[in-house]
Order: C-alpha cells, then sequence, then structure tokens
C-alpha cells in the first residue's frame, strides 16, 4: 500500500472527486484500488441495488495487521457478523435491533440527557478562554451518549473509545509493530469486558442497548454458545464506532467549518433556529463518512460502466454531496441552503440508523455554544490538519479562543 498517495487523496479527496466527475463512465483510483462512483445520481442508484453490489469487504482495511497483532486479536471474542458488510437475510437481522434501538422515541426521550451534558462538558471549559475541541467536546460527548444507551458503567466508557480509535489505527494506518502488538491486545481485553456485559445482560436483562441486541441476535433464556456471544459482541462494537467515531468526526469538521466561514457563524449566532439546516449543510459539505466500498455480486453497468462480478467499487457520498448537477455552488458552505436528499447519512438500505441520534447531539451542542460563547474563534495561528481517513473525516485538533 502506497500510504504517502493514499494520505494525499484521503486529506483532501474533493479536487479528485471533481475530475472524476467530469470522467465518462466511472474514474479508476489505483489510492483505493475501486472505481470512484461520484456522481450523485450514480451514488443513489448503486445505494440502492444491493442486489447488484454487495456490502461484503464494505471496510477493507488499508493496513494488514502483523501476525503477532493477528495472534493477539485471536485471543478476543469477536469475529462474527456486522451491519455494515452483511447482506440480504443476514443484514436485516443485524439491523433491527440497530433500527428498534435507536428509534424516535428512544431518541426524543434521551434530549434532555444530551442537553444536560452537553451543558456539562461546556462548563468544564467555558472559563478558560480557549479550549481543544475535538478533545474537549468531539471526542467526549457522543461517548458519553452511546455509553448511556448501551448501559456501560461510567468508569468503562472512556477505554471502550478509545479501543474504538485503535481498531481504525490499526486497520487503517500504518503502526510499528510494537504498537500493533499493544492495540490489539488491548481491543482484545475490550471485547472480553463487552462479552462479560452481554452474558451479565443475559442473566440480568436490563431496559439497555446491550439488552435489545441480546435479544434479538440470542433469542432464548439459555446459556449463550461462544458463537452467539461473539456475534453480540462483533454487532455492539460496530455500533459503539459508529455511534461514537462518526458523530466525533462530523462533530469537529462542522465546528471548523462553521469557524472557518465565520459569517455563517454569526449568523447562527443571531438565528438559533438555523440550528438543524446548519447540522445538514455540515453534513452535506464534509461528510464524516466518505463512502464505502462495494464489491458487484453479477456482471452490472453502473454510471456508464460495465462492471464484471468481484469489480470493487468505492461508492463516494461525499464526492455525491459536492455535484453541482444537483447542489447550486456545491463547494460553498451556505447554512440556509436546506440540502434536500444530501447523503452525508447515506441511503438505502444501509442509511445510517443512528442519524437522528446524531443529529440530536450535533444540535445540542450547536445551541450550547452560539448561545454561550458567540465569540468562539479558531486560534489564529493553528495550523489545521485533517486525519488522512475517509471513514472518519475529522481535524485532528480544533484550538479555539474567545
Amino acid at each position: 500500500m502506497d500510504f504517502a498517495a493514499l494520505d494525499a487523496f484521503q486529506r483532501d479527496p474533493y479536487p479528485r472527486y471533481s475530475r472524476a466527475r467530469r470522467e465518462p463512465g466511472l474514474s479508476f483510483s489505483p489510492e483505493l484500488d475501486a472505481w470512484l462512483v461520484t456522481r450523485y445520481d450514480d451514488v443513489r442508484d448503486a445505494l440502492s441495488r444491493p442486489e447488484d453490489l454487495s456490502s461484503a469487504g464494505a471496510l477493507r482495511p488499508d493496513a494488514v495487521p502483523s501476525p503477532q497483532a493477528r495472534a493477539e486479536l485471536g485471543k478476543g471474542i469477536g469475529g462474527g457478523g456486522v451491519v455494515l458488510s452483511s447482506d440480504d437475510a443476514a443484514h436485516r437481522r443485524y439491523r433491527r435491533p440497530h433500527t428498534r434501538g435507536l428509534s424516535a422515541a428512544r431518541v426524543d426521550a434521551l434530549v434532555g440527557t444530551i442537553g444536560e451534558r452537553t451543558a456539562r462538558i461546556v462548563d468544564g471549559f467555558a472559563a478558560e478562554g480557549r479550549a481543544e475541541l475535538v478533545g474537549r467536546l468531539a471526542r467526549v460527548l457522543p461517548g458519553e451518549v452511546i455509553g448511556h444507551l448501551l448501559g456501560l458503567d461510567e468508569q468503562d466508557v472512556p477505554r471502550v473509545v478509545r479501543c474504538g480509535y485503535l481498531a481504525a489505527e490499526l486497520l487503517f494506518r500504518p503502526m510499528e509493530p510494537g504498537e500493533q502488538v499493544a492495540a490489539a491486545r488491548e481491543i482484545a481485553a475490550v471485547q472480553h469486558l463487552m462479552d462479560g456485559y452481554v452474558r451479565s445482560r443475559r442473566a440480568e436483562p436490563r431496559d439497555d442497548l446491550i439488552t435489545a441486541f441480546v435479544r434479538a441476535l440470542a433469542p432464548g433464556t439459555g446459556e449463550l454458545t461462544r458463537d452467539q456471544r461473539a456475534e453480540c459482541v462483533s454487532s455492539l462494537q460496530n455500533l459503539l464506532i459508529a455511534g461514537h467515531l462518526t458523530t466525533s468526526a462530523l462533530m469537529a469538521s462542522m465546528l471548523l467549518h462553521l469557524l472557518r466561514h465565520r459569517e455563517q457563524w454569526e449568523a447562527l449566532c443571531e438565528g438559533p433556529e438555523l440550528i438543524p439546516d446548519a447540522v445538514e449543510e455540515c453534513a452535506r459539505y464534509d461528510s464524516p463518512i466518505q463512502g464505502f466500498r462495494r464489491r458487484a455480486r453479477r456482471a452490472t453497468n453502473l454510471g456508464g460502466t460495465e462492471l464484471q462480478e468481484g469489480d470493487v467499487v468505492f461508492v463516494s457520498f461525499g464526492a455525491a454531496n459536492r455535484d453541482p448537477a444537483h447542489f447550486p455552488r456545491p463547494d460553498r458552505l451556505d447554512i440556509t441552503r436546506r440540502p434536500r436528499h444530501h447523503l452525508g447519512f447515506g441511503h438505502g438500505v444501509h442509511a445510517c440508523p443512528g442519524a437522528r441520534l446524531a443529529r440530536a447531539q450535533l444540535c445540542a451542542v450547536l445551541a450550547e455554544l452560539t448561545r454561550r460563547l458567540p465569540g468562539l474563534r479558531l486560534e489564529p495561528d493553528a495550523r489545521i490538519s485533517m486525519v488522512p481517513t475517509l471513514i472518519h473525516r475529522s481535524p485532528r485538533r480544533l484550538d479555539v479562543r474567545w
């Protein structure tokens, strides 16, 4: 893997998307070893055809862990199927507890708690005059919220959140052999921690998402088999990563772009009724999940290109959301745009089941910050560096003052 070329592409993929949209048919990306799907209509088409395009390998790793790291991972209790990379009946089975657990009623009942937690986090730095918002806010609130929903003990949440970032690094970034082994060992340990929760909820069910997943994936009351436990742990890990890392990434990039476009931030402070529209526009403007891979299940045509069985495409939500054929002046952030049918939360059978929960947290953060810290500004000398990834696009740091 040429990580230098991949990093350059991932830090700013939009120029590459723009060139690809102008080419006839699909454009092949050597960085991703896949055909790029970049036009809005083609992306929606791809996401609407699971019968032609499989989700297996949706998150194919960019980095292959060493044998020693794989041995450590083998000591864990993962390896079950997950909603993100499954198809057909298996996908429906894995998705059902996500949809029920993150229902409108459950999220609406949580809005007050999200607001209280947001206020408490901001209380922690509001008097300081400056803060680094990725570490102080964007990586804190989503972890607390998803941990609360799952039913985790509060002292376990930071460890579980850290594990999500370690898993992403291990599979998508080059790491030194010793770092790989340490990361794999911690991932396996957290899998056993989650397995303890799974077995506990089997014995003593509660009103939380862990119980809901156990009931959905392993119905009955008998002792769980190891395969059932592994399936529950894998699905819960997937939910933790999707429910935390993705929301965290969008929160950080949303604040970055609103503060970079000062007139947009000031309009938001003056008109808080625009907050829901601002969230949608930021999800369109710089989608945290830039896209997922799909594999052709049979010979098919997509976007004017003939694909053969086994061909891999990268279906880019980020590119579709900047398609000028669908969004006028797409490279301009405009919180009054009301971007209809943007793909920042996906589309089709694999659309993000946690979108409502993410929106609730993003709205809470904007409401709190615009009300209490309207003078919020980027540190003038701060250098913004985007994490080189297409799955949790975010600035590494966000240094601000007020």
